[in-house]
């Protein structure tokens, strides 16, 4: 695992079947999914620790990101297989715009750990535990 904004973080994981773009498909002010496409269309991330695969689309996301932080709608973190530097711009801004951390983390992309959504997930530095629900 290799921590891309470290810090520490705690919640239910929610697995996303697909990758998610930010700008159009978050709704900072709620935290709900509203990408029409995407097949957790309604689903809440607020407070949740979000698997997938990567970050999708818009530089723009960055921004969203960093609205829903400050607004409280935010993530608790995010695990990715693959490096996503919009996310990781996004998390970098609110901490030093707001002091709020949302980690972002990366996992091998041959890692065989298994999560399912609803398992209760902690991140700290250079550490991931998640216990089965």
């Amino acid at each position: 695992m290799t921590d891309v904004v470290s810090g520490s973080a705690s919640g239910p994981a929610l697995v996303l079947d697909e990758p998610l773009s930010l700008w159009g498909g978050l709704d900072a002010l709620t935290g709900i999914i509203i990408d029409q496409r995407h097949p957790q269309r309604g689903v809440c991330l607020s407070g949740t620790v979000v698997f997938m695969q990567s970050g999708r689309g818009s530089s723009s996301a960055s921004s969203v990101l960093a609205e829903a932080v400050r607004l409280g709608t935010a993530p608790a973190a995010f695990v990715l297989r693959e490096p996503d530097e919009i996310l990781a711009l996004g998390s970098f801004v609110a901490e030093e715009i707001y002091g709020l951390v949302t980690p972002v983390v990366i996992t091998d992309p041959d890692s065989t750990f298994s999560v399912s959504t609803g398992d209760l997930v902690r991140i700290e530095p250079r550490s991931l535990w998640i216990r089965r629900s």
